[in-house]
């Protein structure tokens, strides 16, 4: 061996170690860098191949001749004789660009498939579009609709994300990571639990709004382990360390359950359920509770209501005992049959359906007080008339709405 070509395989071997790359993955590299570097030249055969010994270095061009089907049937030898001169210059870019190439795939494969995976990385780049993360070899890319609206992301600070998307580019790996993700919840739940690392407990459903409020409901295989207080921890250690990452994002941690109803019932804590009624073809639970609870079962603004119905997957609609007392009095009422018409004047009039005479809208209202008056007397014969009361309600969005009694009532 030349002491060139020993200076040769002693620097790709230097250059294969600090890379983590393989001498035969450069050598190849190479290899064919020289076959395209000798095919320019104008007295080239067609078909030629490269070999370099990683012993001695030596490099050799074979010309080759091919049959229709592409089998070598004839091969020479055919090294220029200033090829050490090419291949010394070709080594060089040929060498730079592979490495390139094999760590931008070696990033790419470290992070590849890891899409639902949590990562920390400190804060570098923040812009009205997205803020950059340093995660060591790479970035990640965190996009502003990822990010929690408050959240203010200040250069250096260390921030955990969740992996939403890998993608390979020209350049690298682009990584793709949440603030937002309800599986940001999940993995830190992971690291702060062993017994969900374990699988002794599970997280069986999580709804989320980023930056306000999260429901998770959990679950023991094991008899002998409290879910809630696994997650809670001593003195609520656990679940502190979450909030803190999450930056005071307040977490509610319920008991999971197969049974419909009950898991209804403890998806709205913590307010206390009287009753749950399913409706299976309209996917609906109507949620009864006491007067005094409709507020905390609906939440500031509706929002112990909407998480709950993201929780569970049921559209959940929450009444008052005194509001449904209200809906079901009102359902017992009997009402005339018919309809209002223009007669020959062009007056509306109210048309009974089993026929008679027509009745003006002035005789209507007349008859409406007094019919009033008589039930209002014979309802509260010793006291003041009191109106009904109205209460919110919450629907399947958990947005309250004002509820009352029934408006203008038509006969």
């Amino acid at each position: 061996m030349s002491k060139t070509n020993f200076e040769f395989l002693d620097a790709l071997s230097q250059i294969a170690r600090d890379k983590g790359i393989s001498v035969e993955t450069l050598l190849d590299a190479l290899a064919n860098a020289l076959v395209a570097a000798y095919k320019r030249r104008p007295d080239a055969a067609e078909e030629a191949v490269v070999t370099i010994d990683a012993e001695s270095g030596e490099i050799r061009v074979y010309g080759q001749e091919l049959d229709e089907e592409g089998n070598v049937v004839r091969e020479w030898d055919d090294t220029p004789d200033d090829f050490g001169r090419i291949a010394a210059q070709t080594a060089k870019q040929v060498i730079l660009q592979r490495i390139r190439e094999v760590e931008r795939d070696l990033k790419y494969e470290e992070y590849a498939g890891r899409e639902g995976d949590i990562v920390t990385g400190i804060v570098q780049q923040t812009d009205n579009r997205y803020t950059l993360l340093d995660l060591g070899k790479v970035e990640a890319l965190l996009p502003q609709a990822e990010q929690v609206s408050y959240e203010r992301y200040e250069h250096g600070a260390r921030l955990k994300a969740y992996i939403v998307e890998v993608r390979k580019t020209t350049k690298g790996p682009q990584i793709v990571v949440s603030r937002t993700h309800p599986g940001l919840i999940k993995r830190l739940f992971e690291l702060e639990v062993p017994e969900i690392g374990s699988g002794v407990v599970e997280i069986k459903a999580a709804a989320r709004e980023p930056g306000h409020r999260t429901k998770i409901a959990v679950w023991s295989n094991d008899a002998n382990v409290d879910p809630v207080g696994a997650c809670v921890g001593a003195r609520g250690a656990r679940v502190r360390m979450v909030t803190n990452e999450l930056r005071g994002e307040k977490v509610d941690i319920v008991p999971y359950s197969d049974d419909p109803r009950e898991f209804v019932m403890r998806a709205l804590q913590p307010a206390k359920v009287k009753e749950v009624q399913l409706d299976e073809e309209t996917g609906t639970a109507t949620v009864i509770v006491h007067d005094f609870q409709l507020s905390l079962a609906i939440g500031k603004e509706g929002q112990n209501a909407r998480l709950a119905a993201r929780l569970t997957g049921w559209r959940i609609d929450i009444k008052s005992e005194s509001q449904l007392a209200e809906e079901e009095a009102y359902a017992n009422q009997d009402w005339a049959e018919g309809e209002w018409v223009e007669n020959e004047a062009g007056e509306m009039v109210w048309q009974p359906a089993e026929g008679g005479e027509a009745v003006s809208a002035e005789q209507w209202a007349e008859a409406s007080d007094e019919a009033a008056a008589h039930d209002e007397a014979a309802d509260q014969p010793s006291g003041p008339a009191t109106e009904p009361l109205s209460a919110p309600v919450a629907s399947a969005t958990g947005e309250p709405a004002e509820v009352s009694g029934p408006e203008g009532a038509s006969p």
